[in-house]
């Protein structure tokens, strides 16, 4: 099985008069079929130019993309359309629905650009994207009927709708109070489970918690890549019982501990690992595990531990 996404050395370079931008600088890696894969970075860094290329809205500078087989760079703007709406399914911050067509009406444009005359069949298909993200009871509704983490559920089973090798999320929460942002992340998950692959992009490190992976974007090029990190343990400290985790825990191997920058300095004076590797955000003792600075890189606000750890 190939992977749905391929990119190698991809590089967008934008010319502003007599300057040349550097906004990707090389980035390589593979997302497979079924993977859940969250995009960080801070403002600046390239992960928004890096989902553009993805999304087949742009096209690299240099390097290649394979998008479930498809060699993107050497697609011509009407191929590049073709495969946006065949290819990959998309969700953004702005819910963009038409504020006069009901749910069912939105839910129904890809498959009418997509060139499917079959007027029951198209139903059929939208009907069963909105069921799958629990609005069958909010057909008939139109957006400002519904609230806004309903509006994004209609979003994504638009996105859905076409059946796409893809769903790519630009930070989908971003308009979304708390409850509603848990509630569309756990429709992610969900999916997910389905066997979806999706890759979505935040700058928020509570969503990006919640894919299997996470690739971390800095000054153009790829920092971190974070695997399988829904399946880490994570706890936080308390400085009152040394030895401990908050909830009590002890003496069970760990692969992935975040703890507050000053529980981190209470527990380097205190010595409470007796094995292990540990680091805070003063960088202190970073410098003789770099590979491991590397991986929790992107935890820049906690200080975090990772590593076979037995308390």
């Amino acid at each position: 099985m190939h992977p749905i996404i391929q990119a190698r050395d991809l590089a967008r370079t934008y010319q502003m008069g007599n300057l040349a931008v550097e906004a990707l600088r090389g980035v390589s890696f593979d997302i497979q079929p079924g993977e859940f894969v969250a995009i960080m970075g801070p403002s600046g860094s390239g992960k928004t130019t890096l989902m553009n290329l993805l999304g087949c809205l742009d096209t690299p500078s240099a390097g290649h993309y394979t998008l479930d087989g498809l060699p993107v760079e050497q697609l011509d703007k009407d191929q590049l359309a073709a495969a946006r709406n065949r290819k990959i399914g998309f969700v953004f911050q702005q819910f963009n629905l038409l504020p006069r067509g009901s749910a069912l009406a939105n839910v129904e444009l890809p498959l009418i650009y997509g060139g499917e005359r079959d007027r029951a069949a198209r139903r059929e298909q939208a009907v069963q994207a909105l069921e799958a993200v629990g609005l069958a009871d909010r057909m008939e509704h139109r957006p400002t009927e519904l609230s806004g983490g309903q509006q994004q559920r209609v979003a994504i089973a638009r996105a859905l709708v076409n059946r796409p090798a893809l769903l790519l999320a630009d930070e989908p929460t971003g308009n979304l109070d708390s409850h509603s942002s848990a509630e569309i992340i756990a429709l992610f998950g969900q999916l997910n489970a389905e066997g979806i692959t999706i890759v979505l992009i935040t700058h928020e490190q509570d969503i990006a918690r919640a894919a299997r992976r996470v690739l971390t974007i800095r000054d153009g090029l790829l920092a971190s890549d974070l695997r399988d990190i829904s399946e880490h343990k994570s706890f936080t400290g308390d400085p009152s019982r040394p030895g401990t985790f908050g909830n009590g825990t002890k003496s069970q191997k760990f692969d992935y501990i975040l703890l507050s920058p000053n529980l981190f300095s209470r527990v380097q004076s205190g010595g409470v690992w007796r094995k292990g590797v540990w680091g805070g955000t003063n960088g202190t003792l970073w410098e003789h595990y770099p590979e491991m600075k590397r991986k929790v890189d992107q935890a820049s606000d906690h200080a975090a531990i990772y590593a076979d750890i037995n308390l």
